[in-house]
Order: structure tokens, then C-alpha cells, then sequence
């Protein structure tokens, strides 16, 4: 359990590890390309750590002894038939990332993982793999993983992904669709969701120099066939770690710099910085990083928050400091992540006395100025490591928020709470 300290206001600079979301990209890039590639920056956590272990699995060579560079010895394509089951715990990315990179291979491969990733679900990724002649099932038939492969390359050619609540089913198939025997075609049924992490795959392929074509509605993409080639590829700072950070500023009236994370960033969570804008905050932009100063009265606003879920939560607490009621809709994708974080969300603001609604795909927050209706609670986890670093913000306010199951933040940002205790310590007296 860890009991967050109160602050009256807070002036620091910080950095954040490397982009969860851009390292797993890079690094299935780098296991798929031609010849030696470096990572520079990336993301060392539990979630990552279970990425490397598969692709050694598969054959790739990755050395992570300097954990500001890693090294990357590309297979070409090539995968090897692991000896075990790949097992990724409760990584949602890596899990469907890695589907399709097995999807390559040649034989028997079967991915699983924790009690929670067995009720996410990956249907959609299974169709369209199937649309590439790949022999691939749910062995509990419930469109959820553990899953079974009998590998024998993609067939490319035409498939499509039915809508799905999860865009990394899309990067999955973008990710790997070079390595297709004849050139791939891509037709997304229904909406697209969270789209600036399909813009984020697009890039990174294209950093590795393979160059997809793409619809205005990014719904139709033609990816040719092609081999990645090794290169030196720098990891811009996490947007989602940086958002607490920022967030802390907000609801404290204080200035907080996150020196690392750029502007502009490949990252969609780097929109939370206008909107706290709009809620009344101030913002400083330079190349290396973004300022926020909290303001003496916070405003709620209205967002649609589909292209940014990961945030989503973070968002919610400023809410609750805020004047007036605050809309964040366009959030069922929410319900599919490591927890319900809507319902979860919810719950636990109102342990802390806030007065907040749910609906299907939306959470209002009749929040009021200071948070002048909260108090202390014991916040659970639910071993979710985005509802521990988001409530710490909130401890930074009231007394007596108690934060249970905090070492769940090792899943993306492993040093979490020592940076956070640095920043507050940065206090002007």
C-alpha cells in the first residue's frame, strides 16, 4: 500500500522512460528487419520484458545490457518455432502484435497469458488473419486467447478486419503485412478506433523503410511486400507516463516540465496537454518538452477521448478538481483493457466522495472547484497499472488516498513512484 503525501503546489522537471507504445512497435520492426538495429531510449518494464523474451523465443537476438540502447539482430522475417508456449501475461500489444508475428513462422506455435488476457478479446485479428490463410483458433472458442497456430506464413492478398475496440489489431496486420507472399490489401470494416496509434505503426514501418498506401478514412491500406531494414531508432518519451506528471501541475495550481516527450510527438496522449488547456491550464511547448501550469480554478469541459483512451483515466481525476460538470465520451474501448477501467473509474472516484456518472461509452463528472467534496479512500488497483499512477495525482491533493497494489506499475513505468516522490519533493516552500 502506499500512501500518497499532500502538496500545496509544485514547480519541477521531469523525464519519463521511453514510449511503451513506440518501443513494442520498434521492436518488432527491428526483429523483422534486415540486419543489426538500436533502440535508443526505450521503455524497460515487465510489459516490454515479456515482448524480447517472445521474439527470443522466435529466433531474435535482442541485447538489452544497456538500457539506453538495445540491440536488435534482425531475422529478415525469419521465424523460428518456439520450443514453449509464448506467454505474455496481461500485455494486450505484445499479444496481438506477436499473433501475427508468429503467423510467419513455419509449425505449432501457442500464445497465452494471465487470467485477464484470457478475456480480452482478439477475434477481430483472427478473421483478418484468416483472410491471409492462417490456420488460427481460440481454443476456448470465445475469441480470447490462449491461441493455437499451425504456421505457414501469410498468404497476403485481400482480408478484412471486422470493427473491433482495439486499433493494435490493425497495427498487428500493418506490422507484419511486408512479409506476405504476394502484396497485401487491408479493407477495415466500421469505425477505426484510437487512430493516432495506427499513425504511430505507419511511421515506424517507414522509419524501417517500408511505406504502406493508405485511404483518407484509413480504411484501406496496400502495404507491398518488402523487408524492414536495420537502422538507429530513437524512442520519444512516454506521453501516457508524462500525462500524470502533467496532471499533477493541473490539479495542484503548480508548473511540472516532462522534458521528453517532443513537440510534435508520434503520440495521440500528447493531446491531453489542450485539453487541460481548455480546463483553464497553462502550456509551454519546446522541442525537448512540454510545460503545464495549474491554474487558480479548473473548468470542466467536454472531449471525446476515442483517439486517446490510455489517458482517458487521467483526465477523470483533473475532472474531479475541476468547476462544473466534465463529459469524456467515446470510451467503451476502455472496458477492454487491463481492467473495465470505465466502470473501475468510477468506482473508485466515488470511494473518494466525487459525484460521477456512468453510461455505455461515457462518464460524466460533476466536479467541483479544488475538489472541495473529496477525501481520503483506499483506492484499488485491480492490478492496473494506469488506475494507480492516475490516483497518486489525486493523493497529491487530498489527504489520505491510499493506493493498494502499487507495485502493478512495474507493467509500464517501473519507476514510477520514485520519480513522482522526486517531483513533489521539488516543492518551493
Amino acid at each position: 500500500m502506499k500512501e500518497i503525501t499532500t502538496v500545496d503546489t509544485l514547480d519541477a522537471v521531469v523525464r519519463v522512460p521511453g514510449s511503451k507504445s513506440l518501443t513494442q512497435r520498434a521492436l518488432i520492426a527491428a526483429a523483422l528487419a534486415e540486419g543489426e538495429s538500436i533502440l535508443i531510449g526505450p521503455l524497460a518494464s515487465e510489459d516490454t520484458a515479456y515482448t524480447m523474451k517472445a521474439l527470443r523465443q522466435m529466433g531474435i537476438a535482442v541485447d538489452d545490457g544497456d538500457p539506453a540502447a538495445w540491440i536488435v539482430h534482425g531475422s529478415g522475417g525469419r521465424i523460428k518455432t518456439p520450443e514453449e508456449d509464448i506467454f505474455l501475461g496481461n500485455n494486450g500489444t505484445a499479444t496481438r502484435f506477436l499473433t501475427s508475428v508468429a503467423a510467419l513462422g513455419k509449425g505449432r506455435f501457442r500464445i497465452t497469458g494471465g487470467e485477464r488476457m484470457a478475456e480480452r478479446p482478439i477475434e477481430p485479428l483472427i478473421h483478418a488473419l484468416r483472410g491471409w490463410q492462417v490456420q488460427i483458433q481460440s481454443e476456448a472458442a470465445n475469441g480470447c486467447p490462449p491461441l493455437s497456430l499451425d504456421a505457414d506464413g501469410l498468404s497476403g492478398g485481400k482480408t478484412i478486419l471486422p470493427q473491433g475496440k482495439s486499433s493494435q489489431y490493425l497495427s498487428s496486420l500493418l506490422l507484419v503485412a511486408p512479409y506476405a507472399a504476394e502484396a497485401a490489401e487491408l479493407t477495415v470494416e466500421g469505425e477505426v478506433f484510437s487512430q493516432p496509434y495506427v499513425k504511430m505503426t505507419l511511421a515506424v514501418m517507414a522509419e524501417f523503410g517500408v511505406w504502406a498506401e493508405i485511404s483518407p478514412d484509413m480504411k484501406y491500406f496496400q502495404i507491398p511486400r518488402g523487408c524492414y531494414q536495420g537502422t538507429r531508432y530513437q524512442i520519444e518519451g512516454d506521453a501516457s507516463g508524462a500525462s500524470y506528471f502533467w496532471a499533477a501541475a493541473a490539479v495542484t495550481g503548480g508548473k511540472v516540465t516532462v522534458a521528453n516527450v517532443p513537440v510534435p510527438s508520434l503520440q495521440g496522449d500528447a493531446r491531453l496537454v489542450p485539453l487541460l488547456e481548455r480546463m483553464g491550464c497553462g502550456i509551454e511547448r519546446c522541442q525537448g518538452g512540454i510545460t503545464v501550469h495549474g491554474p487558480d480554478r479548473l473548468k470542466g469541459i467536454e472531449v471525446d477521448m476515442g483517439d486517446m483512451p490510455d489517458v482517458a483515466p487521467t483526465l477523470a481525476v483533473v475532472a474531479v478538481f475541476a468547476e462544473g460538470s466534465t463529459v469524456i465520451k467515446n470510451i467503451a474501448h476502455l472496458r477492454i483493457k487491463e481492467c473495465d477501467r470505465l466502470a473501475v473509474m468510477v468506482k473508485e472516484l466515488r470511494k473518494m466522495g466525487a459525484d460521477v456518472e456512468e453510461e455505455d461509452d461515457r462518464m460524466i463528472i460533476h466536479g467541483q472547484a479544488g475538489g472541495a467534496n473529496l477525501h481520503g479512500a483506499d483506492i484499488e488497483t485491480y492490478e492496473d497499472h494506469r488506475i494507480a499512477m492516475c490516483f497518486a495525482v489525486a493523493g497529491l491533493r487530498v489527504p489520505g488516498v491510499k493506493v493498494h497494489g502499487e507495485d502493478c506499475v512495474a507493467k509500464s513505468f517501473p519507476d514510477f513512484w520514485e520519480r513522482f516522490e522526486e517531483m513533489a519533493g521539488q516543492e518551493k516552500t
